[in-house]
């Protein structure tokens, strides 16, 4: 059945109808929050964007992912999810109009990206809510296909918000005040969210419980223990303590290179605001189209080479990138280096996700990743602090771009010899289990 097929027919359902729902808003509003917050932080036409206030907004977005994201399935197991969905939206509302009547009254210091972190680390519980939720509002035979549709709904919701930003940005004007309009509106548009939660009975979205739930503290002990465990496990498997190590050290540099972008696009390719985001966008379109490059172009070659020799070319290929297109630090040779980096990415983590799903135990898989998720990012926000402090705020920085490239090359060539010792000379790989 086609994606519009499947979409009605889980629609059929009244129950997963005010689930959906309560996720489309509240995705909208995540969309239309989070354009007002990258616009008031990276783009502003009333200040140049420092490399720390960058840092500063990598950590808002991605902390929560990495510190609170293991954990809020615990959370939700053990409280009522519609209750969790409800009191969530109802919180983010507050939030949300909270940071916009910072920005608006000129007080939009560490208030303003306290309030921001605790908005995201609470939805990291609305979104899980959704997700352990759904298998209580559809027939087991249509789970598959609501998993399917409802995430590609939520995520087209998130870049209509988004689009929606950007048009009550221009009606709004690109001041402060355009800025806490958005805010405030995806303020609004949260307690939509959570009043369609109310079409719910308190009950009907589980969890069901047999008997007193386990205690809290012992459950959050479990994961902190378990997460402890699966880092334990990774350091025992070399292939994929080493699988790991290269993609942290790739984060790394990416965090880097992400921030330099910016404070390029934001501070020296144009003066910022409308112009500074449009170019801004361009070079991320071209990661992306990155990204899908070397998700396709990695199972193909490493039906061919070996996981461990196409590692080594993709990090050799973002050392060459950076020399040629990224140095000479031009708006039109920018994107051609982005899009580089994108293919480096997304085929360094799609085999290094094969090499940790063959080299660990089964057992350990679910502890493994979680460590691994949690690493992504939080290298990702520690290179943007580093970062901040020795990259200049025009982004024109030789020394550091070099320095990224050293890198690059230096991890290219340990994987070259790894790829050459006598021990290291397995039969061929199939290619990677996954492109994502």
């Amino acid at each position: 059945m086609s994606f519009f097929g499947d979409l009605r027919e889980v629609l059929r359902g009244p129950r997963f109808r005010r689930l959906f729902g309560t996720r489309v808003v509240s995705q909208f509003a995540d969309g239309l929050y989070q354009a007002g917050l990258a616009g008031y932080v990276f783009f502003s036409p009333e200040q140049h964007t420092t490399a720390s206030e960058v840092a500063a907004a990598f950590a808002v977005l991605l902390l929560p992912f990495s510190v609170i994201g293991p954990f809020a399935g615990v959370l939700i197991d053990r409280w009522p999810r519609r209750q969790v969905l409800l009191v969530s939206a109802a919180v983010k509302a507050a939030l949300a109009v909270l940071t916009g009547a910072l920005v608006g009254s000129g007080f939009a210091g560490a208030l303003f990206f306290t309030a921001a972190l605790c908005l995201l680390s609470v939805n990291r519980f609305f979104l899980a809510a959704l997700s352990a939720a759904l298998p209580h509002v559809v027939p087991r035979e249509k789970l598959m296909m609501a998993n399917a549709v409802t995430p590609t709904c939520g995520t087209f919701a998130s870049f209509l918000g988004a689009g929606a930003g950007a048009a009550l940005r221009l009606i709004s004007g690109e001041g402060i005040m355009g800025t806490a309009v958005i805010l405030i509106g995806a303020g609004a548009a949260f307690m939509l969210s959570a009043l369609l939660s109310l079409t719910l009975g308190r009950g009907e979205l589980g969890p069901d419980l047999d008997g007193q739930p386990p205690a809290v503290r012992a459950a959050v002990h479990n994961v902190a223990v378990g997460l402890l465990h699966g880092a334990r496990h990774i350091w025992e498997r070399r292939p994929a303590r080493y699988g790991l190590a290269t993609i942290a050290g790739h984060r790394f540099l990416f965090g880097i290179s992400t921030l330099v972008t910016l404070l390029l696009y934001n501070n020296t390719f144009s003066s910022g605001g409308v112009a500074g985001l449009a170019g801004f966008s361009i070079a991320l379109g071209a990661s992306g189209a990155g990204f899908f490059l070397g998700a396709v172009a990695t199972p193909w070659a490493t039906a061919r080479i070996s996981t461990d020799a196409w590692i080594a070319i993709l990090l050799c290929l973002g050392c060459a990138a950076l020399l040629v297109f990224g140095i000479p630090f031009s708006p039109v040779l920018f994107p051609v280096a982005a899009f580089a980096l994108g293919v480096v990415s997304q085929g360094v983590k799609v085999s290094v996700d094969t090499l940790v799903q063959r080299h660990v135990d089964d057992a350990y898989r679910g502890r493994v990743f979680s460590v691994y998720d949690m690493l992504f990012n939080a290298v990702f926000v520690a290179a943007a602090g580093a970062a901040a402090a020795v990259v200049p705020p025009s982004g024109v920085s030789v020394g550091v771009v070099t320095a990224m490239a050293a890198a690059y090359a230096l991890m290219s060539a340990c994987w070259t010899a790894r790829s050459r010792l006598p021990g290291e000379n397995r039969p061929r790989e199939k290619g990677p289990l996954s492109s994502t």
